[in-house]
């Protein structure tokens, strides 16, 4: 099957530098939501993938798709056509037609029309299958909507057969009070497609070349019209502004919450959560407010994640709990850990069952084993910790000397003091301890105190004491006073 994906407007109502389709819903760009959908329906064995006609901002999305095809090879197989002038729908899939095979039937997609889904989109392509060529039916996909404001409408004959679509700003009255409109998605016979393109006329109130004036035609030919609508209404909605982004955005994720909850995962507000990508949640599994999740997070069964928590790319065991407020990025964590609250865990973070990560801690790059624990304002990059490690408050791992990484080995039952910097490249034996304060530039050895300190020593002192500060008082002579001077010096 052809796929055609209409992506050259402008989007004025945008206000904005960034093409249309480029703008993000739930982390991605809306046609990377459109283009996702249409590789899973043509499939990996397709040879060509879909064609995007662009216009508007053309060099931008091309360059989308380069970045995109680098995580996604599926992306590589996108071809892309102009349509320097945007003189409507008709006409942008005019710029695509020397690109289709014509004993294939055509899917016409919108890169502003993200969350279509798959299933839909083979229910509807299922309508026009069986046949090819000029035979082949014509697939439209419609929707009843309570408001239809600003869509075309359908207009059906008295059997109830498809006559033709009427957009709204070229519609009686009458017909603007029907509710079933026009989602603009169908699948079309590609070779009755090459005539009726040709054929189109500007002759309408916006000077357009509509491609809906192909459903007359399709008519006219005989041309059987068969009508699906999605399961979810928000499947058909285009996005032209700001607000309208915003809202299919909430409605999105609301959508997101209510399959969370089916799979037994508790929500202390649907209303607000944010998934930016794939949540995969074991059983009772609970979700406190303002949480945002990015790329793909799976969290395991039991696992309690505090309010305003931002993950991205990572894995969290079972029965974990992730405080208030804490970053993790591309980290493993281990069965019943606690995290936080105020903890960053960064990528490459790894760490095994039951490890303490408190306030103000931050690691990157780093493995930890079972039953360690840094549980307030400490820093550990680069490093590989023992399993029963104690790393007291204020302690940091010195990795970088401003130009390369260097490492650090904590081994097993080590117990590091508050204030502890350990200068890397260097290795804390097992069952060592560090005194607080303590700046590490040598291995310590293991079963050993090791202290870094300078002597301490008193001496007499006399605390300061604080001054009062003078305030000088300026002398004024009035007006009044000068005149009784005079008088006085005549006397």
């Amino acid at each position: 099957m052809n796929i055609v994906i209409l992506a050259a407007g402008q989007g004025k109502r945008m206000k904005s530098a960034l093409p249309k389709v480029l703008q993000t819903l739930a982390g991605k760009p809306l046609l990377q939501h459109v283009l996702t959908t249409a590789l899973s329906l043509q499939g990996k064995q397709a040879k060509t993938g879909p064609i995007i006609v662009v216009g508007h901002g053309a060099a931008d999305v091309k360059e989308f798709l380069v970045n995109a095809s680098k995580e996604d090879s599926g992306f590589r197989k996108v071809t892309t056509v102009l349509q320097a002038e945007q003189k409507g729908t008709g006409h942008a899939l005019l710029q695509a037609l020397s690109k289709l095979d014509v004993q294939e039937p055509t899917l016409v997609l919108y890169g502003d029309v993200p969350l279509t889904s798959k299933k839909t989109l083979a229910k509807l392509a299922k309508l026009a299958d069986g046949i090819r060529g000029q035979d082949s039916a014509l697939a439209l996909l419609t929707q009843d909507l309570t408001n239809p404001t600003g869509y075309g409408r359908i207009v059906r004959d008295a059997d109830g057969s498809v006559r033709e679509i009427v957009e709204e700003k070229d519609a009686t009255s009458e017909q603007k009070a029907i509710k079933e409109i026009n989602t603009g998605i169908m699948v079309l016979p590609t070779n009755s497609l090459k005539k009726w393109l040709k054929a189109l006329s500007s002759s309408n109130s916006q000077s357009e070349y509509y491609l809906t004036d192909v459903i007359a035609m399709a008519v006219t030919a005989g041309v059987p019209i068969r009508t699906t609508q999605a399961d979810e209404e928000f499947e058909t909605i285009g996005v032209n502004s700001r607000d309208q982004l915003a809202s299919l955005e909430r409605t999105h994720q609301l959508s997101i919450a209510n399959q969370l909850m089916d799979a037994g995962v508790s929500l202390a507000d649907p209303a607000r959560i944010d998934v930016r990508g794939t949540l995969e949640c074991g059983t009772d599994v609970f979700i406190d407010v303002g949480c945002v999740f990015e790329g793909c997070v799976t969290l395991a069964a039991g696992t309690k994640i505090g309010p305003y928590c931002v993950i991205r790319n990572s894995v969290i065991g079972k029965n974990v709990s992730i405080h208030a407020f804490s970053h993790i990025d591309g980290a493993k964590v281990g069965n019943q850990s606690l995290i936080g609250p105020y903890a960053r865990l960064r990528l490459g973070a790894d760490l095994a069952n039951d490890v303490h990560i408190g306030n103000f801690v931050e690691v990157k790059n780093s493995k930890i084993a079972a039953n360690s624990k840094a549980n307030h304002l400490a820093y550990v990059g680069d490093s590989i910790v023992g399993s029963r490690v104690n790393i007291g408050a204020g302690t940091i791992t010195c990795n970088y000397d401003g130009v390369n990484k260097h490492q650090t080995i904590i081994e097993d039952d080590v117990f590091i003091g508050s204030d502890t910097q350990l200068v890397a490249p260097v290795r804390v034996g097992r069952g060592a301890t560090l005194g607080a304060g303590t700046t590490l530039t040598k291995d310590a050895p293991p079963n050993q105190l090791t202290v870094s300190r300078v002597k301490q020593i008193s001496l007499p002192w006399e605390r300061p004491v604080k001054q009062e500060k003078k305030i000088a008082v300026k002398k004024t002579t009035t007006k009044k006073a000068v005149a009784k001077k005079i008088i006085k010096g005549k006397k």
